[in-house]
């Protein structure tokens, strides 16, 4: 009798791009509740990297941890902190063109 042959389980495990994450962990590296961060990324705060739009640029952290700031210090609501980061990100951009670093 011959032995039946056996099944092979293939796991794939789909790479992450480089200094991304999942949802969880940018929250956690934001220090935000996780409702709260999936709460922000549908109103647009952050994008999400790739086509399956479920890994997160680490960078974001910190624009995650200035709307909850924004929200604890001034009262915002979620949307209104969202709002206010834009302005300040625009404020920056702005400011960026307008005063050029120089190379000494």
């Amino acid at each position: 009798m011959t032995p039946a042959p056996r099944s092979r389980t293939t796991l794939v495990v789909a790479a992450r791009p480089p200094g991304s994450c999942s949802m969880a962990e940018l929250a956690r590296a934001a220090g935000a509740d996780l409702r709260v961060a999936r709460r922000l990324a549908a109103l647009g705060l952050i994008e999400p990297v790739g086509p399956a739009r479920d890994t997160w640029p680490l960078s974001a952290a910190p624009r995650l941890a200035r709307a909850l700031r924004l929200r604890r210090d001034l009262g915002l609501n979620l949307a209104g902190a969202v709002l206010v980061s834009e302005l300040l990100d625009r404020i920056d951009q702005l400011e960026r063109g307008a005063h050029p670093r120089r190379e000494w």
